[in-house]
């Protein structure tokens, strides 16, 4: 027999149904949009707002509008940074194979996924995390490549629409002539116009190449920085230091690490003084010339960076988007200081040209810390990060909470209210190893992480707990340094505290077996 239905009971029915469709519409609604932008081989202070000389206006205005966080860790490298980001994931560990990425997990929860931009990954990273698994769209290539098309022509089937091979012949090129960094906005501007058109909201990944090598800029970016390095990387550095200080990312009492050579001994060969640091008085006018040329390239290809942030901002302003899109911006590692040079006697620059950043020019991106790319000190690992979302993020907030790379997946999941699943179709998935960096963006502190790695693989490693820093240098013994009271790393207390190392030492060999992680070299 069937239940009567009384008139009272179908209202209560009918109204909840409602209520349930309203909370779902507001939930969509409220949802916001991402703009993730990672940059390539950018030290800390390579950007105005960070301290720099170069004209970063696009970047400044997120940063004065937003949140800029002054203890943001990366993985010291390009693949371990972009793995960590995509899985989750420190290390490989216990179920590394069933991770997925937070792209995924977005677009099964309705947001419309792009990529355009650089693709690298470490060996373990698993299939699902790659572009044509992971996005709607994605315009992408591997590793290295020049920005222009060089004379000839290698590296036009690099690139990747949607796992089909395109040629740079058949790309949008709006600006002639083709230039790498353009041409990626201008990929993302087209899958900003699909975004509206599903009408549903939106995560937009942009991983620029810049400024990696080889440097090359366009010419008008060039010429606006020639001749402006003439007064040398010490001068430079130092007045970055005092511009980081006025701007109150750094405090007034730190102390400036002293500059240094690149002693990477797995990254060669040493070719002249590429890797070694010199009294900027002590290098041959001729010579200082050539590397005035070579900081003006840099600072050419950071400011065609943030003239193509710009283009997506107005993009995302004439969609109505802006308000309600949370836009995030860091680098994968510092300044880069290795010998790419494929010949020293083509100026750096053109298309025909492959050249690389000295170390004292990268040391200058670092400033005020020490080393590079793919070191565990600070200069190798903490990141510029800016995070902009109007009405949400007070204006001109400055953190100094320690945060991660790893934090950014729970932080975007969280954002589109979704919960990190314990298993899916591929079974057990792995543990997170960030958490949420929302209240941060509310202006509330949150619980620092219990621990944090960096640095590249066991050659570089860093182990840090809470203030308390581990790191090696070319294997070689542990050092030990309090960030709280010594940010720029001047004091290694290994020598002088053996009991405290030998207890964060085993609290780190204790974490690699409860997760079955293990450094890899590559």
């Amino acid at each position: 027999m069937m239940k009567r239905i009384h008139h009272t009971d179908f209202m209560f029915a009918i109204l909840m149904t409602l209520v349930l469709f309203s909370c779902l519409f507001s939930r969509a609604e409220d949802r916001p949009n991402i703009v993730l932008i990672m940059a390539d081989d950018m030290g800390f202070s390579d950007i105005g707002c960070f301290g720099a000389e170069i004209e970063t206006p696009n970047l400044d205005r997120l940063a004065v509008s937003g949140m800029r966080c002054t203890q943001f860790y990366n993985m010291a490298k390009c693949n371990p940074t972009r793995s960590t980001l995509f899985t989750g994931l420190f290390l490989p560990k216990n179920n590394t194979g069933n991770a997925i990425p937070f792209s995924t997990l977005l677009g099964e929860a309705g947001y419309y996924t792009a990529m355009a931009g650089k693709e690298h990954f470490d060996k373990w990273v698993p299939g699902q995390c790659y572009a044509i698994n992971a996005f709607n769209d994605s315009f992408c290539f591997w590793v290295n490549n020049p920005f222009f098309i060089p004379p000839d022509g290698r590296f036009q089937n690099d690139f990747k629409l949607n796992g089909e091979t395109i040629d740079p012949k058949d790309m949008p090129v709006e600006d002639p002539p083709f230039y790498k960094t353009d041409v990626i906005t201008t990929y993302a501007l087209g899958f900003l116009d699909k975004a509206k058109e599903s009408k549903q909201p939106f995560l937009l990944y942009l991983p620029y190449h810049v400024a990696h090598f080889p440097l090359q800029a366009r010419e008008e970016e060039i010429a606006k920085y020639r001749g402006k390095y003439r007064w040398g990387w010490d001068r430079v550095r130092q007045a970055r230091f005092e511009k980081q200080k006025e701007l109150g990312i750094v405090p007034r009492d730190w102390a400036l690490s002293p500059p240094e050579d690149n002693i990477n001994q797995f990254r060669g060969p040493y070719r002249g003084n590429i890797y070694k640091y010199r009294s900027w008085c002590d290098v041959p006018k001729q010579e200082q010339e050539e590397l005035d040329l070579e900081m003006a390239v840099f600072a050419a290809m950071v400011d065609r960076l943030d003239q193509n942030i710009g283009r997506v901002l107005e993009k995302l302003e004439r969609m109505d988007a802006l308000d309600n899109t949370l836009i995030l911006f860091f680098s994968d590692n510092g300044g880069c200081p290795y010998d790419g040079n494929k010949d020293l006697n083509i100026p750096p620059g053109g298309p025909a040209s492959y050249r690389t950043l000295c170390a004292a020019w990268a040391n200058v991106g670092n400033t005020p810390f020490r080393f590079y790319k793919q070191y565990g000190h600070e200069g190798g690992c903490r990141s510029h990060f800016i995070a902009h979302w109007p009405n949400r993020i007070k204006p001109g907030e400055i953190c100094d909470a320690p945060a991660h790379v790893s934090d950014i997946y729970p932080t975007l999941l969280e954002l589109a209210g979704i919960t990190y699943p314990d298993r899916t179709t591929l079974g057990v998935m792995p543990k997170l190893d960030g958490t949420s960096m929302l209240p941060l963006f509310e202006g509330k502190r949150r619980e620092e992480p219990p621990i944090m790695l960096s640095g590249f693989s066991d050659r570089f490693p860093m182990v840090r707990f809470g203030d308390w820093k581990l790191v090696k240098v070319n294997k070689g013994p542990w050092e030990l340094y309090n960030i709280k009271n010594d940010p720029t790393e001047q004091n290694n207390l290994a020598g002088l505290m053996p009991e405290k190392l030998r207890e964060l030492d085993t609290r780190f060999q204790q974490w690699l077996d409860e997760n079955g992680a293990v450094l890899k070299r590559k």
